[in-house]
């Protein structure tokens, strides 16, 4: 028995009674920046967003193929048993459902680059988020 923590285990959460602590981010155009913010503005547990101006959303295709869109990224941490609210906030203002990422608040503050596989349907396999569209063109991934 060792009395240092476990270096094998690189899967820590935060959590507290309300579950684990995630890190929501949504994706907008931003002519809709204004509708998702009053869509937040209605949860019951109040949030300061980081919003970046200057974001991309990168959609990865089976064949290779990858394509860049500029977009707005706003970004707060939510308990998991909030996150259902917040999809039903943004499915109440008209929001795609597929602009919300969810992430593990640990995961998230570690990156830069947010990645995640396509949901059910998709045209895409994967997506990646880039805070700051900068990365991009540098070309980190």
């Amino acid at each position: 028995m060792s009395v240092w923590p476990s270096l094998v285990d690189s899967r820590r959460t935060l959590a507290g009674s309300e579950g684990i602590l995630n890190s929501i981010v949504v994706h907008v155009e931003p002519r809709h920046l204004e509708a998702l913010l009053d869509a937040l503005a209605q949860l019951s547990f109040p949030i300061n967003p980081q919003i970046y101006h200057d974001a991309s959303v990168e959609y990865i295709y089976a064949n290779g193929r990858r394509e860049a869109e500029p977009t707005t990224l706003v970004e707060f941490p939510a308990y998991d048993n909030g996150v259902a609210e917040v999809r039903e906030a943004l499915a109440s203002y008209g929001l795609p459902p597929d602009a919300l990422h969810v992430t593990d608040m640990l995961e998230g503050l570690r990156s830069d680059v947010l990645q995640e596989p396509a949901p059910a349907g998709a045209d895409y396999v994967g997506r990646i988020f880039r805070r700051h569209a900068e990365a991009l063109s540098a070309g980190a991934l």
